[in-house]
């Protein structure tokens, strides 16, 4: 199942410096794990903010939100989760 993620970072100004950067590498090494398995497919920045846009090709719903909310940061994220279908228009499905 494909989901498009817009996910919003916030984390707070005065969290702990060492725990922020632990964070931070910890996220990056679970995202960029999750893409090697192929379950996160694409992530863009969204220019100007501390925000990202991905796609997500996982078994079901549950296994995204099993994604979600194993993700380091995510208690300082607003996630907004999107369904996506295969489009008529295609070409490249064809």
């Amino acid at each position: 199942m494909l989901f498009a993620v817009k996910m919003d970072v916030n984390i707070p100004n005065d969290l702990d410096p060492e725990l922020r950067a632990e964070t931070i590498a910890t996220e990056k090494a679970y995202s960029q794990q999750l893409q090697r398995d192929g379950e996160w497919v694409h992530i863009w920045r969204v220019v100007g903010q501390y925000s990202n846009l991905s796609i997500f090709d996982v078994r079901d719903n549950e296994r995204l939100h099993e994604i979600l909310w194993n993700l380091p940061l995510f208690p300082y994220m607003s996630v907004e989760v999107t369904p996506l279908a295969q489009h008529p228009s295609d070409i490249a499905a064809g």
